[in-house]
């Protein structure tokens, strides 16, 4: 390309550029008019004055007369909760699903199939109803609640499961029921109860076929030369197949979770307090819906950004190495 050239693209972007910073100025500024107008406050002072309402469900100390921006800490962890817990949950679920997806048992494959079909189908906002609807009004009372496993129980006032605790010594806290609901272990609310097994549902059927497509892309010849060595179906799949099937699931596998982190802001529908439910009562106030939603853009594409780089180094610590 010749000097002329050269110089007419670097021009031309150059142009581009100040279009879009030009666009974006004006809008900025008309915005800020308009808020003035309004006699409408500007800019991120609210967040040091009182919140003054409550939040029924937090990792952290929180009451009415904490700032909003204890507020929306409150509403970043638990959205961090619900995103860590259903990454987890769901990746279990989903390779247990995608395995079963190719078993040569025709009932499982199928039941597999089905249920791979019927949740990547149905909107993720329907699911949820159905699980709020489920765990708050068909769930029975905790006297009659149903023990899913060992010391888990699922009743209207969520779900309760044994916790590790460290209080006087190292020990498996089990719940037990106690005047009108569990007491001891670690208890779910109907609503975060709801939003978990939703995601996990919903999520885990796409990893699901994200397992199988990996697992089918390891050449046939590692099955038999498993086999000719003597190794089990089990072994085979944990020790030969898994491992270079990692290579193939981890890239889709990192867009679940990205997935699964923003349809966490879901949560809004069935009441858990999020990070996207916290916003919306701060914007309504304050009033300050640009700058609130602003800083909640924000923080979700720094979760995001984090969860991406994390997982992304996992991935090239996977990766065949070049020759």
């Amino acid at each position: 390309m010749s000097k002329a050239a050269k110089l007419r693209v670097l021009l031309l972007q150059a142009l581009v550029i100040g279009i879009v910073i030009a666009l974006a100025a004006w809008l900025v500024e008309n915005a800020l008019s308009n808020l003035a107008q309004r006699g409408i406050a500007t800019g991120f002072g609210y967040l040091g004055r009182q919140a003054s309402f409550e939040i029924g469900e937090s990792l952290i100390a929180f009451s009415a007369a904490d700032s909003y921006a204890r507020a929306l800490l409150v509403g970043f962890l638990n959205t961090l909760e619900v995103a860590v817990l259903g990454c987890i949950f769901s990746t279990v679920l989903g390779i247990a699903i995608g395995i079963a997806r190719l078993a040569r048992n025709f009932l499982l494959r199928g039941a597999a199939a089905v249920y791979v079909e019927a949740l990547r189908n149905v909107p993720l906002l329907l699911q949820l109803f159905v699980w709020w609807d489920v765990i708050q009004l068909s769930a029975p009372p905790p006297r009659a609640a149903w023990q899913l496993l060992p010391g888990v129980f699922l009743s209207n006032r969520g779900l309760a499961f044994p916790m590790i605790s460290f209080d006087s010594g190292f020990h498996l806290d089990v719940p037990h029921l106690a005047a009108f609901n569990f007491s001891g272990g670690y208890s779910l609310s109907p609503e975060f109860a709801a939003l978990l097994a939703g995601l996990v549902a919903y999520t885990a059927a796409y990893i699901a076929e994200i397992v199988r497509a990996g697992i089918a892309g390891v050449p046939k010849g590692q099955f038999e030369a498993a086999q000719a060595l003597g190794l089990r179906p089990w072994p085979t799949l944990r020790l030969v197949i898994l491992p270079q099937a990692r290579r193939i699931i981890l890239p889709p596998l990192i867009s679940e979770y990205l997935s699964l982190t923003k349809n966490s802001s879901l949560a809004v529908a069935i009441g858990f307090p999020d990070l996207v439910s916290i916003t919306n009562t701060t914007l309504n106030q304050t009033g300050q819906a640009i700058e609130a939603i602003a800083l909640m853009m924000a923080i979700y594409l720094a979760l995001s950004l984090m969860t991406s780089l994390a997982l992304n180094w996992v991935n090239a610590r996977a990766a065949l190495k070049e020759r």
